[in-house]
């Protein structure tokens, strides 16, 4: 019995024995693709295996996702998810072939995104307050672009459209990139998205920043307002995590937790994240199962309450 013993701590104790494989479940290119890229390369060294990037985009981020629920727990199949894949998908559909908690080991909260409001300048306001009043003296009048019916971004709009007690028009794009661009050209007149695709074109005056879609302003653009300075209670941040199957083993969480929170924090990628408008984060992985199961009631109840729609 003994010698057995010994023989499985010594196989659990070789893992990582071979190559592991990072899914992103969007194309390369995005926010996901890019925080993969740069764990793979950090944990490298760390680990002493190769982790090789594996992007598997479609339906909205559930093929690539439902891939990694159902590969075994063995730590060689991983997955930088998002809130959208873990928890918003969940609230609209409750069919989904896999169960955004349940079905996953959460391993680290990798970083926020902050979400920005920003609008094209021909609309005449300067801030949220201004910007309401403008919509509730034309109702249905003012677009506003998404990356597609159902993503972070057209539920964040949808909240602040019910919670400011106003009708605006949403004009659903295939990703974030066109939906910025029509919102520059003037095609739509706001757009709620990642700080990421707006801040160049504010930078260039091609668009007007309204506001951080968090409780409180944003450590990176401490002059932008919050949102919720104008309408007390909307708060929605948009996060990226790293996930193994359900039943990862506790020792290979850990050391995935420890090597991950280590790559994100190294300052040179701290620094380029934070110029993106990403903020890294630090958390366990019970902390951040916490988070998810927060963050799955907010939605949960504000799809019913709100009555938000897929259109």
């Amino acid at each position: 019995m003994i010698g057995l013993w010994l023989l499985a701590s010594a196989a659990q104790a070789a893992w990582p024995d071979k190559p592991m494989r990072i899914i992103v479940p969007y194309p390369p290119g995005g926010t996901a693709d890019i925080l993969a890229r740069t764990l793979a390369s950090r944990m490298h060294p760390a680990l002493g295996q190769p982790l090789i990037v594996d992007n598997r985009a479609g339906a909205a981020g559930n093929i690539g996702t439902e891939l990694v629920a159902k590969s075994r727990p063995d730590g060689y199949t991983l997955l930088v998810g998002l809130m959208n894949t873990h928890v918003v998908n969940q609230a609209f559909n409750a069919n989904l072939p896999f169960k955004g908690i349940d079905d996953f080991t959460p391993v680290a909260n990798l970083a926020v995104v902050i979400t920005t409001m920003a609008i094209h300048p021909s609309v005449p306001a300067h801030n949220v307050k201004q910007f309401i009043a403008v919509a509730k003296a034309n109702p249905g009048k003012l677009a506003y672009a998404t990356a597609g019916s159902g993503s972070s971004n057209h539920l964040t709009a949808a909240v602040f459209e019910k919670m400011a007690g106003i009708k605006m028009l949403h004009i659903p794009y295939k990703g974030g990139a066109p939906a910025t661009l029509d919102t520059v050209t003037g095609q739509a007149q706001v757009i709620f998205t990642a700080a990421t695709q707006t801040l160049p074109h504010v930078k260039a005056g091609r668009l007007r920043m309204l506001g951080v879609t968090r409780a409180t302003r944003a450590p990176l653009f401490p002059d932008v307002p919050a949102i919720a300075e104008t309408l007390p209670g909307y708060d929605i941040v948009a996060w990226f995590g790293f996930f193994g199957p359900a039943g990862l083993p506790r020792d290979i969480t850990a050391r995935l937790n420890t090597e991950v929170n280590r790559a994100m924090h190294a300052p040179d990628i701290k620094k380029s994240m934070e110029d993106m408008g990403v903020e890294v984060l630090n958390t366990t992985p019970e902390q951040f199962l916490e988070s998810m199961r927060k963050d799955t009631a907010y939605w949960n109840k504000a799809v019913r309450e709100y009555n938000i729609r897929m259109d």
